[in-house]
């Protein structure tokens, strides 16, 4: 994991603290990398969705990710679990690598475990970020 300053905005805070609640409440296959999120947002500073910086990955984003071992990019939208669609380049942030980039600034390089073993991934570019876009309403 990466050592730099992570942000969530109020909003996706308040979102993604009540999914989580509802989900480990009961028996959830993701638990662990539910527990991961949890982590994660207890290490993020929240700010309000006009305060983010421009270049911080936030809920709806689009993001192109490069896996540091292969060189592949890949693009993606973190979403909610609900919209989740890998083939159509929806990426659920309770998978290991949207919880991996959320909060995250272009240009970071975060290491991650996933289930096929640890990746380490560079977010090198941020196409959208609905905050930066006025989008305050995703």
């Amino acid at each position: 994991m990466s050592t730099r300053k992570i942000y969530i905005t109020t909003p996706d805070r308040q979102r993604l603290t009540f999914m989580l609640e509802e989900a480990l409440a009961g028996k959830h296959r993701d638990a662990a990398f539910l527990k991961e999120l949890a982590r994660e947002l207890s290490l993020a500073e929240t700010v309000e969705p006009k305060d983010v910086p421009a270049d911080v990955v936030t809920m709806n984003s689009r993001v192109v990710l490069k896996d540091v071992e292969s060189g592949e990019n890949s693009e993606y939208t973190l979403v909610f679990p609900e919209q989740a669609d890998v083939a159509q380049g929806r990426l659920s942030v309770v998978s290991p690598i949207g919880t991996a980039i959320l909060g995250y600034a272009k240009g970071s390089t975060i290491n991650w475990q996933t289930p096929g073993g640890p990746r380490q991934i560079k977010i090198v570019d941020l196409p959208y970020q609905p905050e930066a876009a006025g989008d305050f309403h995703l």
